[in-house]
């Protein structure tokens, strides 16, 4: 049985409503555009007859950039001083979540002077975990491997060395290739980390660096040269 067709007169019917709706929007348009044209119209004719209030809201923007630009000048210097303060003891660190321990290592790489040091640890890292330029142009790749033991916890053994080394110079042009941990590394990472000419920073390192004032390419031997023009 063949489905009816709808009368002839309610087929005619729907493209009209279709047409009235959209006249009815587009006059519906065209009367706010009038309504804002004429507001608009009477602000300039109420501003040109009130010059005093351009002059107000202008003295009111320039007060209003030069007070934001003030509170900024203000927290950049407390979180400069803050930065400079920044010291941490190896408690603190053990007691950090893997990830805040890649922002301490981030902060402290901050505090010396790395204005552009940034965590990237996580899914699709290639082994770096912070991003760093010293002072003098060197580009730091770092690894950070935390446990939660300390010294006592598991030892960084040669594939974490291997995985940071085979993307830190071909992704990221590495001056300085280094694997901080809060633990210890086993015997073999030294040797191994000579021959592919890269830098650890163990337990010991990490309290100095953390908890005193001095900068890692101070206490890290053999650092590579500053960059040319620094």
């Amino acid at each position: 049985m063949t489905a009816r067709r709808p009368p002839a007169r309610l087929r005619k019917r729907r493209p009209a409503k279709r047409r009235q709706r959209q006249g009815d929007q587009l006059l519906g348009l065209a009367v706010g555009g009038l309504v804002v044209f004429a507001l608009l119209s009477a602000l300039v004719s109420w501003l040109s007859a009130n010059p005093w209030v351009l002059a107000l809201l202008g003295v009111l923007a320039v007060a209003a950039t030069a007070g934001w630009a003030h509170h900024r000048r203000q927290r950049l210097r407390r979180e400069r001083t803050r930065r400079q303060g920044l010291r941490y003891v190896l408690p603190q660190l053990d007691a950090l979540h893997h990830r805040d321990f890649e922002y301490a290592v981030r902060d402290l790489m901050r505090r010396d002077g790395c204005t552009d040091a940034r965590q990237i640890g996580g899914a699709g890292d290639n082994g770096a975990d912070v991003l760093a330029t010293d002072p003098m142009g060197r580009t730091w790749v770092i690894q950070c491997k935390h446990r939660k033991a300390g010294d006592h916890g598991s030892a960084v053994g040669t594939p974490d060395l291997q995985r940071v080394n085979g993307c830190a110079r071909q992704l990221y042009g590495a001056d300085v290739v280094l694997v901080v941990t809060n633990g210890r590394f086993s015997a073999r990472c030294a040797p191994l980390a000579g021959q592919l000419h890269m830098h650890l920073a163990d337990r010991r390192t990490l309290a100095t660096w953390a908890g005193g004032g001095r900068p890692l390419w101070e206490l890290l031997p053999k650092i590579p040269a500053p960059r040319k023009g620094r």
